[in-house]
């Protein structure tokens, strides 16, 4: 009996040291964020580590808002830029499942209008050009920036923007608004292309983008804060945008916006939805019970086809996902296969400093923890 209880109590006491290391680790890191967001002058952020098929760890640091001091939580609202592009690929990917489209086809087929390269106009633009950015559409900063509609969504619709731009007799077209390398020799990130393909889901698809994408990747996946316009949501749940000016000193309120090329950049969402998203592609497709996208669809979306480390709006290699920039918004998913291990983080805050050291001290406390909970599983 005595040898049962001496045992007994070494396991808990091994337990409990674990606990408090793993409560040390998260008290560092609690204060690493802290000291971050008053040095770099940011409003606030959340952050999700995940691991396998679970978070591991999710927490909202700051304010969403300064003047109410509002916190900001893993059930923030925000614009996620870039990585929104993401969403268009699986958007594409699943319409290639259903063999509706192929990579490779024509781009023109889909479309009401032509678009053609002036400088190579023998050559054919695909969808695999598109999210690989080697479509030779470049960004016309001129046209594009004063593209943003700051206070409410855009007017304007975005196949209209599109063809203005992209065909021969639009107002905004330019030979300026194409590189002269033939599609799929160079890399260029382009917004517009990635506007043009969130556009060709809707035309062939039927469907706006906003509702197709509810319909097979927000509802399923319980996504329930997640939209594409401002007309969607709540605006008292959306976080304040602010910008870092002054060395840093100020932040100015950047007024919500919305884009006419919304399917680059325009995604809102919370750190908690996204992370049942990310979840989905780590796992080859699947959440749980719910499949969106076959394991072989997703193999096929990760593999690199023009450049090895990006392919169908995902960056791909060491670490798959995607980052974002815009006005009042700095964001990152990435997953480090390798590691097995993901993380997640929402900055309501632009142009401060140091965002690649908060990316790594994110990947380096999220290895840690993940160590910890595996150590003590064992």
């Amino acid at each position: 009996m005595k040898y049962s209880s001496f045992f007994l109590t070494l396991i808990i006491s091994i337990y409990f040291i674990k606990a408090e290391d793993r409560n040390t680790l998260i008290h560092e890191f609690d204060r690493y964020i802290h000291q971050s967001i008053s040095s770099a002058n940011i409003a606030g952020m959340g952050i999700a580590i995940l691991s396998n098929d679970s978070v591991i760890f999710s927490k909202g640091y700051g304010y969403s808002d300064i003047k109410t001091q509002t916190p900001f939580t893993t059930n923030t609202i925000m614009n996620i830029a870039s990585i929104s592009k993401t969403f268009v690929g699986v958007s594409i990917m699943y319409l290639v499942e259903q063999k509706i489209v192929a990579l490779d086809d024509d781009i023109n087929i889909f479309l009401p209008f032509n678009v053609s390269n002036p400088f190579t106009p023998d050559s054919i633009i695909t969808l695999r050009h598109l999210m690989s950015h080697t479509s030779s559409i470049k960004d016309n900063q001129d046209i594009y920036l004063p593209s943003y509609n700051y206070g409410d969504d855009s007017p304007t619709p975005l196949g209209d923007f599109l063809e203005n731009y992209l065909s021969l007799n639009g107002d905004n077209f330019s030979k300026n608004n194409f590189t002269k390398s033939i599609p799929g020799k160079k890399f260029l990130y382009s917004n517009i292309g990635a506007g043009l393909a969130g556009y060709i889901v809707e035309q062939v698809s039927g469907k706006p983008l906003n509702i197709f994408t509810s319909e097979i990747i927000f509802s399923p996946l319980n996504m329930n804060n997640t939209c594409w316009f401002i007309s969607e949501m709540d605006r008292l749940m959306h976080s304040r945008l602010y910008e870092s000016k002054d060395n840093h000193t100020t932040l100015d309120e950047v007024e919500l916006y919305g884009l006419t090329t919304y399917p680059d950049g325009g995604l809102r969402t919370t750190v908690n939805d996204l992370s049942n998203y990310l979840l989905c592609i780590i796992n080859k497709g699947k959440h749980g019970d719910i499949k969106i996208l076959e394991e072989t669809t997703v193999d096929n979306m990760l593999r690199p086809d023009y450049i090895d480390s990006y392919a169908n709006f995902w960056g791909i290699g060491d670490e798959i996902g995607h980052g974002g920039g815009d006005p009042g918004v700095s964001t990152g998913m990435y997953y480090y296969p390798k590691d097995q291990l993901g993380i997640i983080f929402f900055i309501n805050t632009s142009s401060y400093r140091d965002f690649n050291n908060k990316e790594k001290r994110i990947f380096k406390f999220g290895k840690k923890l993940k160590n910890q909970l595996t150590n003590s599983s064992n």
